[in-house]
């Protein structure tokens, strides 16, 4: 009875962080093509942006770390979004590239 009660728990916490990962995923991807409005510069193909004033985000393949990194700051002539964007909108937007670029 517990091995039961356990799976049902741990298939729940799979389950919910597919969910929580794929929510995180459209918010950034949202992000990505609007209010970051990163689809300007960067290609990216899961977004369909053909754009190569910056990297083509395809070829770096950067992680996360990386992306919030410059995304905050900025980079080059690309300019910081802190402020401009939450902590919330830079780590999903830095969570989608990641997870874009990489797959």
């Amino acid at each position: 009875m517990k091995f039961l009660i356990y799976s049902v728990i741990l298939i729940k916490i799979i389950f919910c962080q597919f969910v929580v990962a794929d929510e995180l995923l459209l918010k950034g991807k949202e992000i990505f093509l609007n209010a970051g409005n990163c689809a300007a510069c960067h290609a990216l193909k899961d977004a369909g942006s053909n754009a190569m004033v910056g990297p083509n985000l395809n070829d770096i393949r950067p992680v996360a770390e990386r992306v919030k990194n410059a995304v905050a700051n900025g980079i080059g002539v690309m300019p910081a979004y802190q402020g401009i964007l939450s902590d919330e909108e830079i780590d999903a937007v830095s969570y989608y590239v990641s997870e874009s670029a990489n797959n």
